[in-house]
């Protein structure tokens, strides 16, 4: 977990490399954005799988790995019912070892409020993100097979998927994962990741305790990504076909967000010396509509950086065009583009209008402490019927990390609508307090 942020360094660099927990060989991912820089605190990695030569061996040199964290968040808003949760839980994973190409692994994550630090349910203070709406989740969140052959990776079922459009975004307790079917391959600095993903379950799904997992349209979401990576170069190009739902299904709360989808970003990486190094990227979304879904989006980014010793300056830019009627889709999970932040995206202000959105921020870093502070401006033009948007958002955080397995953060954010002040909406003030400990 060192350099945290400044190593990771809300780098605003690129886009999700592959799904990390499908081989351990696969390059490190460099954070592309606030958001990404603030998960990457509580995001533990894989454990790499063990070889056997006999099948008897597979259980015995299993390995099972775990992570407890309790978290505080509280909201305040003076428009509305100030909320607030205390939680401890966590996930713990058994993983096969590997077997002529064949392993499995299964886990499960669970959250539980402590009702003597969270608001009352029956008075609506509670806030229901940490743990659902009647204060408990507990789900069997991987249960996957999974075969190897030299540079090919094949796995299926449950399991933790990170792209773009389609990530874990563990900035809560319960982390999304998927249900999904996955084909990965590596040859030198190229790395290839496809697959089809059918159902979701995590705190961006609802946590729905009675129906945790949740139908991602009606046929799923079909993908494929290409990434090459090397020390100073990195650069990815991503498709998605997300199928919109039925009206069955958006009677049963099923995403109404079909359309085709390419992502694509380059980014380039110089050092100056032995403790400066900057950074530059380009980013582009463009989503086209299926069967009259209201998805249709251009979006531009740029972003640079510089980070000198302990202490990293960067700056983003998105720009969305108006496309009459529509909307832009962030996807199933934290979004992709540079200026997203803990709670505002440029997704939430792209209905039937232009928009932009800026964001700064700088990082420090100082033995086992990380500093963090950002600052976003997403501003939206007049739609058809003449309303405007802009939204300001400051993200503060501070990170405590004496070693790779404890870790101690809080983070404070601020979000101001500056166009309707007396909105329940974007004039929330978020306290989280995190503790966490892997094994």
């Amino acid at each position: 977990m060192k350099n945290r942020f400044v190593v990771l360094k809300i780098s605003l660099l690129t886009s999700c490399l592959l799904a990390h927990s499908l081989y351990a060989s696969a390059p490190e991912k460099r954070n592309k954005s606030v958001r990404e820089a603030i998960e990457s605190v509580t995001k533990q990695p894989e454990k790499e799988v063990d070889i056997v030569s006999e099948f008897k061996h597979m259980f015995r040199d299993g390995k099972a790995s775990g992570h407890i964290r309790t978290m505080y968040s509280s909201y305040e808003n003076d428009n509305a019912t100030n909320i607030y949760a205390t939680a401890l839980g966590g996930w713990l994973k058994y993983e096969l070892a590997e077997y002529a190409g064949f392993n499995a692994g299964v886990a499960f994550i669970t959250s539980y409020d402590l009702d003597f630090a969270s608001g009352s349910i029956d008075e609506g203070k509670r806030n229901e993100e940490l743990s659902s709406s009647v204060g408990h989740y507990t789900e069997v969140s991987e249960a996957y097979i999974n075969y190897r052959y030299k540079n090919l990776n094949l796995r299926g079922g449950r399991q933790i998927v990170d792209t773009p459009l389609v990530d874990r975004d563990d900035t809560r307790m319960v982390m999304n994962t998927f249900e999904a079917y996955l084909l990965s391959f590596e040859m030198d600095d190229f790395s290839f990741l496809g697959g089809h993903l059918s159902r979701w379950q995590g705190n961006d799904a609802g946590l729905d305790a009675e129906k945790p997992w949740v139908k991602m349209g009606k046929d799923g979401v079909n993908f494929a990504g290409l990434t090459y990576s090397n020390d100073s170069i990195q650069t990815n190009l991503w498709y998605y076909n997300i199928s919109n739902a039925s009206e069955a299904d958006i009677a049963n709360g099923v995403d109404t967000n079909g359309n085709n989808a390419v992502y694509a970003d380059f980014v380039g990486s110089y050092e100056i010396s032995d403790n400066i190094e900057i950074h530059a990227g380009l980013q582009y979304l463009k989503e086209s509509e299926l069967d009259n879904s209201g998805v249709e989006a251009d979006i531009f980014g740029a972003m640079s950086e510089v980070v000198i010793d302990g202490f990293g300056l960067n700056i983003a830019y998105n720009q969305s065009l108006k496309k009459n009627g529509k909307h832009s889709f962030r996807g199933y999970g934290n979004g992709a583009l540079f200026t997203d932040m803990d709670a505002m995206i440029l997704d939430e202000i792209t209905q039937d209008r232009d928009a932009h959105s800026v964001v700064g921020g700088l990082v420090y870093e100082y033995k086992h402490i990380n500093l963090l502070y950002a600052y976003g401006d997403f501003i939206g033009d007049a739609n058809s019927n003449g309303n405007s948007a802009h939204i300001v958002e400051q993200n503060i955080g501070l990170e405590y990390s004496p070693n790779d397995n404890f870790t101690i953060s809080a983070i404070y954010v601020m979000d101001d609508n500056k166009e309707n002040s007396a909105s329940q909406e974007f004039n929330n003030k978020n306290m989280r307090m995190l503790v966490s400990y892997s094994f």
